[in-house]
């Protein structure tokens, strides 16, 4: 894409929860932005969600909004097994690309959707909005600034009760023929994406995935270890059918050390020279909102989105890489 906008008028194709909070009110908060249109296959839906958030239109169409002369770019927000179906149609169309994460079930299909944008020329932007959410962006600035010296070693654990559902009414977010997998591809991506940002690529992964409880077909306990591109090596477990909760990282290094969770808005705690500080880091009212005026700011010429197909793309390939043994024995 070449030429830049003035203003960019968005169409979102699927408006389910993600798009009431977390992101479809960034795009009319966002400077020079505005949604137009959106579409759900279920056309009273979008209706509704068109009447409640001020949208001129709605659809049960995905290729009339996508179509819609009066829509620039078209923000995916269905869940991940159809990403790169719809990628393809909205890049075939020449309109720049926004899609949900996990960017796809794996990283083929991930390749496939950055192809197709190259081909037309269009951009294709992915929504770990970690990248630019001020929390996290201060916790780059520490650790660029040298806060804890050379970052050596990095712990990650995302722990959480098993939970129960009916047959057959288990979330989308554990069917792998929808998710790609389980719990670990929808919420472990958020801490492998952002440590892409910190640390650099992932040069080397070693890991494994099981399913312990049963209670669905996905994963639901992945063990793994890292070595990144800037040098730092460490350690994530993930597992949702634990005693209770944990949400943390930690990042130990010459200096110090820097410790804070993923999900939770507590304060990130620095230690170093035998001192601890607190760091407020509250997350915005829109978490997608930063991350959107980075989209909207590279389409009208003004800066550039941290978050774009191809770093997204190296976070699939670290799933499916941990994911390879459990996805060949299903």
């Amino acid at each position: 894409m070449t030429t830049h906008l003035d203003h960019v008028r968005w169409g979102i194709i699927g408006v389910g929860d993600v798009t009431e909070r977390k992101s479809g009110p960034g795009l009319q908060r966002a400077e020079r932005s505005s949604l137009v249109a959106v579409m759900r296959r279920d056309g009273a839906k979008a209706a509704d969600f068109a009447r409640r958030h001020g949208v001129p239109r709605s659809y049960d169409d995905a290729d009339a909004l996508i179509h819609d002369p009066e829509v620039d770019a078209v923000y995916v927000a269905t869940p991940p097994d159809s990403h790169s179906d719809y990628a393809r149609r909205v890049a075939a169309a020449g309109k720049p690309v926004y899609v949900e994460k996990p960017m796809a079930r794996t990283a083929t299909e991930a390749r496939s959707m950055i192809e197709a944008c190259d081909v037309a020329s269009v951009p294709l932007f992915v929504a770990y909005y970690r990248r630019a959410m001020p929390r996290f962006q201060t916790i780059v600035s520490l650790v660029r600034d040298g806060a804890i010296g050379d970052v050596r070693t990095v712990t990650v654990q995302n722990l959480s009760p098993g939970q129960m559902w009916e047959p057959g009414h288990a979330p989308w977010r554990v069917q792998p023929e929808i998710s790609g997998g389980g719990l670990f591809v929808d919420l472990g991506s958020h801490a492998l994406d952002f440590l892409d940002l910190l640390l650099g690529p992932v040069e080397e992964v070693h890991g494994l995935a099981v399913n312990r409880a049963g209670t669905y077909d996905a994963e639901d306990h992945v063990v793994a270890a890292f070595r990144w591109s800037g040098g730092a090596v460490g350690t994530g477990t993930w597992g949702y059918d634990a005693d209770g909760r944990t949400d943390q990282v930690e990042l130990v290094g010459t200096r110090g050390r820097l410790t804070f969770s993923m999900f939770g808005e507590d304060p990130l705690v620095l230690r170093s020279e035998g001192a601890e500080r607190r760091i407020e880091a509250p997350y915005p009212d829109v978490v997608q909102q930063p991350l959107i005026q980075t989209v909207v700011d590279e389409l009208t010429g003004r800066g550039t989105c941290p978050s774009t197909g191809r770093s997204a793309l190296r976070t699939a390939e670290v799933v499916d890489a941990l994911l390879a043994g459990y996805r060949a024995c299903s």
